[in-house]
């Protein structure tokens, strides 16, 4: 059939290859997004806990994957002008005294103007208690000088953007000038354009005062307590704020687990709408699929009737159709595998990643986490079997209809 009707057949195998190849790159980007995912939060710390001041707060510093700032970017929740939430001290000791909390440590973070020479840059600055530098930042992420300390007073850790890129002469012990004071360069991190200060100096910042803080992080001693400690936290701060019910929650404790399900989640129902478009172009292939095989029916009614009348059955003829209808589904299948494969490969590579080559027990090696697509053979056999039943399925009709013209019909058919 694809050799007699080329025309018509491969046109009709270009809806199969669109919509299998749509299918197949929906759902391997899907899929590489999940384990990229999944690999950033694994590389961080899964034992702490970030609280924020607001109902829908997102997660504070240390809240985001590796890649973004430690500082992270927090949206505040919708609040009236006459309650706006914040945290202090006293929520900060309440925190402390819940079981398992090994550490609390509270932030205060601001956008402000790095001055160094004659350069300038907008960067977050954030300021944190030096104490719990280990456990908020730490040092793996220094790559020049140090990191905060408890004698440090006008101190500053640079983000590496910063210190390589706007202010690419930037050395330790050098100068530099935020909101109008002097602090020295002691440190300089491993990328990002967070800059940190002690807590002690957060009056300079704007609209910032001491006791009053954006987010707080607890640690706590064993990972597996992450979500129990988390209730805790909630509850002993209800108490602590006089509130009574849940809708009138002014702050949001949130962890990493959480933080992963809300986003897997996220990514499948996204996957699932894209790919229910797609399905759109298989149902349009399959609509020509079926057409491709009314018209070969009608064309070869001839020499159907020839074939019954040297003795050929009504499944032989069935078989014969529906193989054709097959056939035409799993060329359609091939070219979309490859299409989808290769526009998946594409878009990774466009938003900075690589891929991940998979196995038959579905594990990959990841190559990049800036953004990766995933490709099973599991994936590569169902789309391959797929568009086969699909072809199949379309020509049902078309090949139980051939099956049961009567031979005399068939021959007289002009």
């Amino acid at each position: 059939m694809l050799v007699h009707s080329k025309i018509r057949s491969w046109l009709t195998i270009i809806g199969i290859v669109i919509g299998i190849g749509s299918v197949v790159a929906i759902m391997a980007i899907s899929e590489g997004a999940q384990q990229q995912m999944e690999a950033n939060l694994a590389s961080m710390d899964t034992d702490q806990i970030s609280i924020s001041a607001g109902a829908s707060r997102a997660m504070g510093f240390g809240g985001g994957p590796p890649g973004m700032d430690r500082a992270g970017s927090s949206s505040s929740a919708s609040s009236s002008e006459e309650d706006d939430p914040e945290l202090t001290n006293k929520d900060l000791q309440v925190i402390r005294a819940v079981d398992s909390v090994r550490v609390a440590s509270a932030s205060v973070s601001s956008n402000e103007e790095l001055v160094y020479s004659s350069k300038r840059a907008d960067v977050s600055v954030t300021a944190i208690d030096p104490k719990y530098w280990d456990d908020v930042v730490g040092d793996d992420e220094i790559i020049a000088g140090r990191g905060l300390t408890s004698s440090d007073s006008y101190s500053i850790v640079i983000g590496g953007d910063v210190a390589d890129g706007t202010f690419d002469d930037m050395q330790l012990n050098r100068q530099i000038t935020l909101a109008g004071r002097t602090f020295k360069v002691v440190g300089i991190l491993d990328g990002g354009r967070t800059s940190y200060i002690p807590l002690s100096a957060v009056e300079i910042l704007e609209d910032k005062e001491s006791g009053v803080y954006d987010s707080i992080v607890a640690f706590v001693d064993d990972a597996d307590l992450v979500a129990n400690t988390t209730e805790d936290i909630e509850e002993a701060l209800m108490l602590s704020r006089g509130i009574l019910f849940e809708e009138e929650k002014d702050f949001s404790v949130s962890n990493m687990l959480s933080m992963q399900e809300t986003i897997s989640d996220t990514l499948n129902t996204i996957a699932l709408f894209l790919s229910a478009i797609a399905a759109i172009s298989l149902l349009v292939g399959g609509i020509g699929i079926a057409n491709t095989m009314f018209t070969s029916v009608l064309e070869k009614t001839r020499e159907i009737g020839i074939m019954k009348a040297i003795g050929a059955k009504n499944s032989d003829v069935l078989t014969i159709f529906l193989v054709n209808s097959g056939l035409i589904g799993f060329v359609g299948g091939v070219g979309g595998v490859l299409v989808g494969v290769t526009s998946s490969l594409f878009v990774s590579t466009i938003i900075g990643g690589g891929s991940v080559a998979g196995d038959g027990g579905g594990m990959g090696r990841m190559v990049s986490l800036g953004g990766a697509s995933y490709v099973s053979i599991w994936l590569i056999v169902f789309a391959l079997i797929f568009s086969i039943v699909i072809g199949m399925i379309a020509g049902a009709i078309p090949a139980y209809r051939a099956s049961k013209l009567k031979p005399v019909d068939a021959l007289r058919y002009e």
